[in-house]
């Protein structure tokens, strides 16, 4: 029988707001950024695997889980300083960093704010601050979404601003919901659900930038990157994937067919297996 993996959790009180965190294993430290439409739980195909080999980090962000709210009064919000006290916290000076999404855009943003702390980059299905389709038809695509998704939610219909994001994001634009794990669909949505209750759910998320946003900076990136992508994926995130490998000096980049934007959910071994075969080769 498996002895059962020891999990240190707690909360972090940071820049007015406070972090719900665990932190299980040992070694050299992983930090799990969520996506903007979900929570730590987003890696639970990942926490403990990668515990095995790593002293791993997960929590929420404010605004989202178990975290508290997103901005205090009189108080500037930085999620890329959130992870930085929240780090100093935990004791740790220096890690390897693995963000999704919105996600994915801090971790970015964060190697370039604090390159110091950062080992490893590892961006997956990622924003980019300063990024901007050069299709202006696909931005205005992405604007469209995000409009009818404001206005079912400001109609109080959780059940569609749920569907809407599950059908772009978890789904992608080639799939129908049926050709998606079910369990998946309903992990996500459960998340995404519950962040969208919040009474805090409609403020500004979008992370703080320190003078030029990240599209402009990527050369200064000097940390072992590996990008990760999902085939069904929306175009935006492909083409930003396209963007961090040319523009970070000896990026790789792996696609992982089959998934869309939650890929470390529907495809969580071979997606495991990309990064501890990475992190790996580091050593």
């Amino acid at each position: 029988m498996t002895e059962k993996m020891e999990v240190q959790t707690g909360f972090a009180e940071v820049n007015g707001t406070w972090l719900c965190y665990e932190v299980a294993g040992t070694g050299h430290p992983l930090t799990l950024i969520h996506g903007g439409l979900v929570n730590r739980k987003l890696w639970d195909d990942q926490f403990e695997a990668f515990a095995q080999h790593y002293r791993v980090v997960r929590f929420d962000m404010r605004g989202f889980g178990d975290s508290g709210l997103l901005s205090a009064q009189g108080e500037t919000i930085s999620l890329e300083k959130d992870v930085h006290d929240l780090l100093r916290y935990l004791g740790i000076e220096k890690t390897y960093l693995l963000g999704l999404s919105m996600g994915g855009a801090i971790a970015i943003d964060f190697t370039l704010r604090y390159p110091e702390m950062v080992d490893a980059l590892i961006p997956v299905a990622m924003g980019l601050s300063g990024f901007v389709p050069e299709d202006k038809k696909e931005n205005e695509k992405e604007q469209a979404h995000w409009k009818e998704v404001g206005e079912a939610l400001e109609q109080h219909n959780l059940d569609r601003a749920v569907e809407l994001t599950l059908r772009k994001w978890t789904d992608g634009p080639a799939r129908t919901p049926d050709q998606v794990d079910p369990v998946v669909r309903a992990k996500v949505g459960a998340m995404t659900r519950r962040n969208y209750e919040r009474p805090d759910v409609l403020e500004d998320v979008e992370p703080e930038h320190q003078g030029q946003p990240a599209v402009g900076r990527l050369s200064e990136i000097h940390v072992p990157t590996l990008i990760i992508v999902g085939d069904q994926d929306v175009r935006v995130i492909l083409q930003i994937a396209d963007v961090l490998e040319k523009g970070i000096v000896g990026a790789k980049k792996v696609v992982i067919r089959g998934t869309a934007h939650h890929l470390n959910m529907e495809k969580p071994e071979e997606f495991n297996r990309v990064v501890l075969d990475f992190l790996e080769s580091l050593k």
